[in-house]
């Protein structure tokens, strides 16, 4: 890695995402490697994550938009800007897991750790997701999001196998909620 990226310096020093707590929750870094389990969470297994009430929204582009992608939420930095704690940017592989945010795609993972503002935050979703759009944003299954189901549909290339396979299986839909009805359908 060069010492700057974009006349950012690289990180010297073990941080928390949040200014004022330590690092010791967090899992390594400084392209230290380790598996996967690892590293994909923000913290430790055996440790408390984060710092307490917030509200998270993750989105997957590919990566070979990531710079066009973080210019497009830049674009909104003024608006976002007073709801967040902190925005983190990783990459993930491409994998062949059909719901994966990373399906058949090396991606770009766009965080946003926000302030426990649900009010604030669920207007502020559709801005962020417009920006997002032309690059096939996926959003993270567990986070919150505001694309409805009709525009997920076209993102991940295997939906209809799953439908098919959920109704299969659950055909009372006994595992579904009106969300996942409305996907699946």
């Amino acid at each position: 890695m060069p010492e700057t990226f974009f006349d950012a310096r690289r990180q010297a020093d073990k941080l928390h995402p949040l200014p004022g707590h330590s690092a010791e929750n967090c899992t390594e870094q400084l392209t230290l490697p380790g598996p996967w389990y690892e590293r994909l969470p923000h913290f430790r297994i055996d440790f408390t994550p984060s710092s307490g009430a917030e509200l998270q929204t993750e989105y997957f582009v590919p990566l070979s938009q990531a710079y066009n992608a973080i210019s497009a939420v830049e674009e909104l930095r003024h608006r976002i800007t007073p709801h967040l704690f902190v925005t983190e940017l990783r990459t993930v592989a491409a994998d062949d897991l059909w719901l994966s945010m990373a399906f058949a795609r090396d991606s770009l993972a766009i965080h946003f750790t926000w302030r426990p503002e649900p009010d604030a935050v669920l207007s502020l979703l559709p801005l962020v997701e417009a920006q997002l759009v032309r690059f096939a944003a996926r959003p993270h299954w567990g986070k919150l999001f505001t694309i409805p189901p009709e525009s997920l549909r076209p993102l991940y290339p295997k939906l209809n196998a799953f439908s098919e396979i959920a109704s299969q299986f659950d055909p009372h839909g006994v595992f579904r909620n009106d969300y996942m009805s409305a996907l699946l359908s």
